[in-house]
């Protein structure tokens, strides 16, 4: 007999909840202090240009930023502290966990500017490989470059409608789109669709407020679902 694959999706769901806010995994006893990140040095910049767009895979979802030139590359982060104080030098250190999360769950985040060390931090990195999905969209390099300086500083921030991904979408193919929000939205009708999967609904609309907020858009499919799929169950 086959496992009914609703569950698992369920838990894949609930894990990319968390990773796709960009959380990185932290080591025992650290505080909630992030990982020496790499060495200065450690990747070759000499083979990015000004305005391309930065891509670093990690287990259950894509970092993404564009490369401004000597070593700085803008991207958005989740992030509290831009809300509570405007000592720059604060600011500019490497996002913790806590402030992370923090800024995930009151929608606040700041579009930063970091060495490829930091941004990267320790990933692998792509150049420019969506520029495939978009073909002849593709501005140019340094248009590119001046949007996403220009957005430099605070914003705000969602998971689904204005993360990481929107950010260099629109610098460099002048539209705000992410394909990961389009996968996580699909695997999220899968469950629903499914009248098995009442508790997994449950759990990943509980997800979807602490991550999202308290709102009518996110409120109330999370009380109204999982009822009408027990009562058609």
């Amino acid at each position: 007999t086959m496992k009914n694959p609703v569950p698992q999706a369920a838990s894949l769901l609930l894990e990319k909840l968390l990773l796709l806010v960009h959380i990185r995994p932290l080591p025992a006893g650290s505080g909630g202090e992030p990982p020496p990140a790499a060495a200065p040095g450690y990747y070759d910049t000499s083979c990015f240009k000004r305005g391309d767009l930065l891509e670093v895979p990690r287990t259950l979802f894509i970092h993404f930023g564009i490369y401004l030139g000597e070593n700085r590359v803008a991207h958005l982060m989740p992030d509290i502290l831009p809300a509570l104080t405007g000592d720059r030098r604060q600011i500019q250190q490497v996002v913790t966990n806590k402030r992370l999360i923090l800024g995930v769950i009151t929608k606040t985040a700041s579009i930063r500017v970091d060495t490829v060390e930091d941004f990267a931090f320790g990933g692998s990195i792509l150049v420019n490989h969506m520029d495939r999905l978009f073909h002849d969209q593709v501005l140019g390099s340094e248009e590119a470059a001046r949007r996403a300086e220009k957005l430099v500083g605070t914003t705000a921030y969602s998971l689904l409608w204005n993360n990481c991904e929107h950010f260099v979408t629109y610098c460099r193919y002048g539209a705000p789109v992410s394909f990961q929000t389009d996968k996580f939205c699909e695997a999220v009708k899968m469950i629903i669709r499914d009248q098995r999967s009442v508790l997994a609904s449950v759990l990943v609309g509980l997800a979807s407020i602490v991550c999202l907020g308290w709102a009518p858009s996110t409120t109330l499919p999370t009380i109204f679902i999982p009822f009408f799929l027990w009562m058609a169950g």
